[in-house]
């Protein structure tokens, strides 16, 4: 039988610093389940969910070798809403039934520590925030995940200003936190907040 346990959701923009706070979460002795991750996996070569993709997107959305050309579905759905829905309509659903596969899975194991972190970077956005137990909402100011953005991952100041404002706000975010982790400043700053926040979920 699976045992009981917290289910918390983690969410934060582009450049936030979601994954550190979820590395650290993990190291504490959360099981995280990474809804990116999932994607994909779901989405690899010769699987169901990328023969639907295709099938509505057509074969230029996939790399000569059959692989899904992300940088090419990227520019379809990223300014047009109704492509993005569909896409999302394919995806979404799939992501969700493995989650919670795996959050079966986890909650089954001797070794369970009782939470369960969901890591989605679009929580607020597909409305999933009254899912869960509780929400966990990383910051960071627009001009830190900039920065982060342009010298960590190579983009353009204009790629990365589109794709922050592209997602929820900081507001829409804040509305559904029930904890906020301030990852504007050092490792050391960060991994003390979330070790309080790991005290209260294991309280």
């Amino acid at each position: 039988m699976a045992a009981e346990f917290r289910r918390v959701g983690l969410t934060g923009g582009i450049g936030s610093g979601k994954s550190t706070v979820a590395q650290l979460l993990q190291e504490h002795g959360a099981v995280v389940i990474d809804a990116d991750a999932i994607s994909r996996e779901l989405t690899a070569k010769g699987s169901p969910v990328l023969d639907q993709i295709r099938d509505a997107f057509g074969t230029h959305v996939l790399t000569d070798t059959g692989e899904l050309d992300r940088a090419a579905l990227a520019k379809i759905v990223f300014d047009d809403e109704t492509a993005r829905e569909r896409l999302n309509s394919i995806v979404h659903p799939a992501v969700r039934q493995e989650s919670a596969r795996l959050v079966d899975e986890a909650s089954r194991a001797e070794t369970f520590s009782g939470v369960v972190v969901q890591d989605i970077p679009l929580l607020v956005e597909t409305g999933q925030a009254d899912s869960f137990d509780g929400v966990i909402v990383v910051e960071a100011p627009e001009s830190v995940r900039i920065d982060r953005l342009v010298t960590a991952r190579g983009m353009k100041e204009d790629d990365a200003r589109s794709r922050i404002r592209s997602q929820a706000t900081d507001d829409q975010r804040r509305a559904v936190a029930t904890w906020i982790i301030d990852n504007s400043g050092d490792r050391e700053t960060t991994t003390a907040q979330v070790a309080t926040l790991w005290d209260e979920l294991t309280a």
